[in-house]
């Protein structure tokens, strides 16, 4: 019984965290339309860091030893991961594009921490990856290369691919380790104040998604986020991710009304299938 009570609880993270993290590309879009990106992502983080201070009872450091690690990832997670992805964007990567690019961590991860894999699990990550890959075809075939802008996607991959795997060696509990990591997120950020456009509205339309930006993703998914990684098995979490389209895709219809098209659905299909092999053959393969 505690061991099926225990599956239900994991398959119960993922969801709440890819739904969590999914709605994050529509709130941003609506926080965007009242105030600047470094507005946001400063007050975001802002909030994130008081409610897991207070959770901490006003501890910001972890135990010695540590910092300088947690600090480390939070820099390469959090922070570059986050100006890069959003630096993409601005120089006119779209959406889609980045997508596709991000989907190539799950096989990173893959390659570079199981030293033998079975090739059904590779395969299912290919198919997940086409199915993304379908999801946002109407915004690749938007898509302009940009040179500027596909070494700040590429730069994101970095980040998160490493960040990732360098968060893994941790073993402390999240909560010990996020509020160190927003510090240094907040520090990254406002040293660039004085370089990218700081305003916004006092509004509903930007105080909302703040406050769902900071509580709901940046406390709430992350820490669901850094449990699994913790806990579970890399590339299984990784994998997540590609659910992550298929999320914002079907709020995107529900919210705004824009309509699901049918190659949006087979990808869909092609994404769940992908994440049934590989979830399905975790425990057959060794791992490093």
């Amino acid at each position: 019984m505690k061991t099926e009570n225990n599956f239900w609880a994991a398959q119960g993270a993922m969801a709440t965290f890819v739904l969590l993290w999914g709605s994050a590309a529509i709130v941003t879009r609506w926080g965007l339309d009242h105030g600047s990106v470094l507005a946001l992502l400063i007050l975001r983080f802002a909030l994130a860091l008081g409610v897991l201070l207070l959770i901490r009872g006003g501890r910001l450091l972890p135990p010695r030893g540590q910092r300088l690690p947690v600090a480390g990832v939070g820099l390469l997670l959090i922070g570059f991961y986050t100006l890069c992805y959003f630096l993409a964007l601005e120089y006119e990567v779209t959406p889609g594009l980045l997508a596709t690019v991000l989907g190539a961590q799950p096989i990173l991860t893959l390659v570079l921490t199981e030293r033998r894999f079975s090739p059904w699990r590779l395969a299912g990550l290919l198919l997940a990856l086409l199915g993304l890959t379908l999801v946002v075809y109407q915004s690749l075939v938007l898509a302009r290369l940009s040179w500027t802008g596909m070494a700040f996607a590429l730069g994101a991959l970095l980040c998160v691919t490493v960040g990732a795997l360098w968060q893994k060696r941790i073993a402390l509990p999240p909560s010990e380790v996020l509020p160190l990591q927003y510090a240094v997120t907040l520090v990254l950020c406002a040293l660039l104040i004085p370089f990218q456009p700081f305003h916004w509205q006092w509004s509903v339309g930007f105080l909302v998604p703040v406050v769902w930006m900071g509580l709901g993703v940046s406390v709430a998914a992350q820490l669901l986020l850094y449990r699994m990684i913790r806990s579970g098995n890399l590339v299984n979490v990784t994998s997540l991710f590609y659910l992550v389209p298929v999320v914002t895709v079907v709020l995107d219809y529900l919210v705004f009304g824009n309509a699901l098209s049918v190659m949006s659905l087979a990808g869909m299909i092609a994404i769940l299938a992908g994440l049934a092999v590989v979830h399905g053959r975790r425990e057959r393969v060794p791992t490093e």
